[in-house]
């Protein structure tokens, strides 16, 4: 389980893949502090799995579905990315409740930016949208953001500067791609309206 809040920006240093899967290697500091083979760690919003670890970097195996449903099969050598790890017990829940299981990827429409803050719109697969309200909460790439509006097609998003300089969501542009994962009460709200339970 994971808050939304990013611990630090990483750096892809490797990914490879192949028909079964791929292996992704990133260099970062902080979120391999207290790593161990096994542990978890979400990057872009994608909960991994920890195979190696050195004070400087982990790598993480990806399964072939993992790669087809987020935008982690995208990256490059060079790509900056957000980690977090796991949340612990009596720690301080600062964003809202994250699984780091991507129910879909978006793409950024518009980008506005104001003097105060960063509103983008993303465009939202047509199965996400019933688990979405106005100021609840969605994670972005791994980022615990509260939605600012809906339509049929896209939610707005706003970022608070410190936001906008301490994950890798500053530097999105109309046509960059993000993971996404709705509030994980909304989706079974939905499971239990769509199987019409009272």
């Amino acid at each position: 389980m994971f808050t939304g809040i990013v611990e630090e920006t990483g750096i892809v240093a490797a990914l490879t893949v192949d028909e079964s899967g791929g292996r992704l290697e990133i260099e970062c500091v902080r979120v391999v502090e207290d790593a161990e083979v096994g542990a978890s760690i979400a990057v872009d919003g994608c909960c991994v799995t920890v195979t190696r670890y050195s004070p400087d970097r982990f790598a993480a195996d990806l399964m072939g579905p993992t790669l087809r449903a987020t935008t982690l099969g995208e990256l490059v050598p060079g790509s900056p990315v957000n980690l977090e790890r796991p949340l612990a017990v009596g720690a301080r829940l600062g964003g809202h409740l994250v699984q780091g299981h991507v129910d879909g990827v978006g793409t950024v429409t518009d980008r506005r930016d104001q003097p105060d803050a960063l509103l983008l719109d993303i465009s939202v697969p047509a199965g996400l949208r019933s688990q979405l309200v106005p100021r609840g909460s969605l994670a972005v790439s791994g980022v615990s953001l509260t939605v600012v509006a809906i339509d049929d097609a896209t939610v707005t998003v706003g970022l608070v500067p410190h936001t906008i300089h301490a994950t890798t969501l500053g530097a999105l542009v109309p046509g960059s791609r993000v993971n996404l994962e709705t509030d994980v009460v909304a989706k079974y709200v939905a499971a239990l309206v769509e199987r019409g339970q009272p």
